[in-house]
């Protein structure tokens, strides 16, 4: 099997090169220099010309706060990009993936959502990340568009690293308490999106949203006191807060936690414990 990726860099797009190598699946990874999504049409292209069997989209503005500055390039990246990929991987009958987000809801307290509950996006990059899956649906050809929440992995910028960095610098760490959510690992990610590619080619692919985050739900608090807890050795003392005293440019969902439930019964996917996909992570940064 062979994948064309976009995002060459990002940290579900690592670890796909990573899965693909071992699981001997072909990945031909693009980055901005050779697919920019702010150039929608130049992705297309790269989709038309590629040697693929499946298609996917693991590159997104990101920038959650800069985007209510910058709502235009989140638009074309998020929504505009993707869309033109899924037609011209509609144009050729390929399955095309997509990554998106637990911000295309509004975060309101209560049960895991659901992929059939209604969006509610807070800010700009949920806006921008609900249109792009619209713009997938509407392309018309086979496609999974993937949920997840909280991704971490040992590579780029995410709150794993972002925490053993603080800890080492600090004594104490003020970590918010009231948003509630699943860490996801980015290799579990990859690794769904792969089977999901496989159950395509062999026929077995079934299109539509999936949730597919990490469990058990945890706070962001909590999270940082199991990634101190889990390494070991020194660690500072982490300091609950509520979201109003780390108020940031886009608001943030207070309840990211996902209804895995779908995946599991379309794909026979299993919700990761994050809590080994941390000791994964933990053990490669060492």
């Amino acid at each position: 099997m062979r994948i064309l990726v976009f995002g060459a860099t990002g940290q579900v797009a690592r670890e796909l090169i990573g899965r693909g190598a071992a699981w001997g699946i072909g990945i031909a990874a693009l980055g901005r220099a050779a697919a920019d999504l702010a150039d929608p049409e130049a992705c297309a292209a790269a989709v038309a010309a590629a040697e693929a069997d499946a298609v996917i989209n693991a590159a997104a503005y990101t920038a959650v706060d800069r985007a209510e500055t910058e709502p235009a390039l989140a638009e074309v990246v998020n929504a505009a990009a993707p869309g033109a990929m899924a037609r011209a991987c509609a144009a050729r009958a390929l399955p095309f993936l997509h990554v998106s987000t637990d911000y295309v809801f509004d975060g309101a307290p209560g049960r895991p959502w659901r992929e059939d509950d209604p969006t509610g996006p807070l800010g700009v990059y949920g806006v921008t990340k609900r249109a792009g899956e619209a713009a997938v649906a509407a392309a018309g050809g086979p496609h999974a568009i993937l949920r997840t929440a909280w991704v971490f992995s040992a590579h780029g910028s995410n709150f794993v690293r972002t925490m053993l960095r603080l800890g080492a610098e600090r004594d104490s760490l003020r970590v918010v308490d009231d948003q509630i959510g699943g860490p996801t690992p980015a290799r579990a990610i990859a690794e769904a999106l792969l089977d999901i590619a496989a159950a395509f080619q062999a026929g077995r692919g079934a299109s539509g949203v999936f949730h597919f985050a990490g469990a058990p739900a945890v706070s962001w608090a909590g999270f940082a006191r199991a990634i101190f807890a889990q390494r070991g050795g020194r660690a500072p003392e982490v300091i609950s807060i509520p979201s109003s005293d780390y108020p940031t440019p886009a608001r943030r969902p207070l309840n990211s936690v996902l209804d895995c439930g779908r995946i599991a019964a379309a794909y026979g996917i299993a919700q990761p414990d994050w809590r080994t996909g941390l000791d994964a992570v933990l053990e490669e940064l060492a």
